[in-house]
């Protein structure tokens, strides 16, 4: 054979794929990487390879040329760093002896942290009545064009949601789920993206948990329904149209005990504006984490129970010093850390800011509970 024949030969091998099988390509510790940290891309294809190839889509040379690891079935390529210049779409091939593979399937690698979080919010609240609808709000000062919506948990689902602009330059997209029952409970977090550079998201939103009072929380199954629509189309505000069903108590509990815990206030119901306030939730049945709910107002953080004495369990909730806003009614509920489901509510309590209007006390109210995903002590 003629030396410029070889070169002609050795050359089309370099440059045009064959028909070997393509390779498989994946990212650990996964595709989506916070900004700075090492993440290694893998490449496998058959015995005997000869060279691995990583190509990123939108660079005209090939990105990294790898030697196989043994079995020589594999090819390694690492980035110690995460950051936006490495995020976007690969593919590898493999050189098996003298000809590549097709190409790989693509990898979706993704930069997280360059954007400051967005916030996950639940409406009505993260506290869903068995059998109604809860709808999910993303949103951002930043400008974002989109957001991901990414469940957690053993079945992992995510949602890609246009964004509208707000006034004032905030951003938000909206995505209804439901019915909800008992046995769910959903774990969630948002991510927001431009969609010029899709693979390149913020930091995740603190988490939010979607919770049932009434369940025991023991067995999960996955029957919310989303619309694609709602998915994948302009975000907007929808009705609610989930039944204002009563809670029900906590699964486990004696026969013709509720379980719910009582909800008091040592300063008593009315109070001056600026006072200290200190909501109280008391249970003997041994809860060791507590929520706290009020009627068309802010969501409440949970409180971890303690022990005053024995048999009892309590919560303290400073809410002071006091406005108008902390006017209305209340309503407890105790849990145990290691299940989903919440006790019974507690007897309503309703507090008066001396001077004002109580607040919520008209139309139709709306529980605004706390979600257990993102305590705050």
């Amino acid at each position: 054979m003629t030396p410029s024949l070889t070169a002609l030969l050795c050359l089309a091998s370099d440059v045009l794929p064959g028909t070997l099988p393509k390779p498989t390509i994946w990212a650990e510790p996964g595709s989506v990487i916070p900004w700075g940290s090492p993440v290694t891309i893998w490449c496998q294809g058959t015995l005997g390879a000869r060279e691995f190839r990583l190509d990123k889509e939108g660079s005209s040379a090939p990105w990294d040329r790898q030697p196989p690891l043994e079995p020589r079935d594999k090819g390694k390529f690492s980035i110690p760093h995460m950051t936006q210049p490495y995020a976007g779409r690969y593919h590898c091939y493999y050189l098996s002896p003298t000809v590549w593979s097709e190409r790989s399937d693509p990898l979706e690698l993704v930069v997280t942290g360059v954007h400051s979080k967005p916030t996950l919010s639940a409406l009505p609240s993260p506290v869903v009545t068995s059998g109604g609808n809860v709808t999910l709000r993303c949103s951002s000062w930043q400008g974002l064009d989109g957001f991901i919506l990414t469940k957690e948990g053993e079945h992992k689902s995510s949602w890609t949601l246009d964004a509208q602009r707000r006034p004032y330059g905030q951003t938000q997209a909206v995505l209804s789920v439901g019915p909800m029952t008992p046995s769910h409970r959903w774990t969630l977090r948002c991510h927001g993206f431009n969609r010029d550079k899709p693979q390149v998201w913020s930091a995740p939103s603190d988490p939010l948990e979607l919770l049932v009072p009434g369940g025991s929380g023991a067995h999960r199954t996955e029957t919310q329904s989303v619309s694609d629509s709602e998915a994948w189309g302009p975000g907007r505000e929808k009705g609610l149209h989930g039944r204002n069903q009563p809670l029900q108590p906590r699964a486990g509990l004696p026969p013709g005990v509720s379980g719910k815990p009582s909800l008091l206030t040592p300063q008593g119901p009315v109070v001056a504006s600026g006072q200290s306030l200190t909501l109280q939730c008391r249970s003997d049945v041994g809860y060791d984490r507590f929520a706290l709910s009020q009627e068309g107002g802010q969501a409440l953080p949970q409180r971890p129970g303690r022990q005053p004495q024995a048999g009892l369990s309590q919560a303290d909730f400073p809410l002071g010093p006091v406005t108008s806003t902390h006017g209305g009614r209340y309503r407890c509920y105790g849990g145990h850390s290691l299940s989903s489901a919440w006790s019974a509510p507690s007897d309503p309590l309703d507090v008066l800011v001396a001077g004002e209007e109580p607040a919520g006390r008209s139309g139709t109210q709306t529980l605004h509970r706390p979600c257990r995903g993102s305590p705050r002590w």
